[in-house]
């Protein structure tokens, strides 16, 4: 699955460290690192929230589309 790489390359392409997104999903700055190295799968509401976020589509954030 493309997610790690990508919420990843969107993070550092946009200034923000962990903690800012952690803290943006509500949750703790351990779990978000852990979808971000692909060591947990990201809920399917959290994915969403980034994709709005970062104004991308679900689809880019798992890899089937670049665009």
């Amino acid at each position: 699955m493309y997610i790690c790489p990508r919420i990843r390359d969107l993070r550092e392409d946009n200034d923000k460290t962990q903690k800012e997104i952690a803290e943006m999903l509500n949750m703790q700055i351990t779990v978000y690192r852990r979808y971000e190295n692909c060591e947990r799968e990201m809920p399917l509401w959290a994915a969403i929230k980034l994709a709005d976020y970062y104004h991308v589509t679900l689809d880019y954030l798992v890899g089937r589309t670049n665009e």
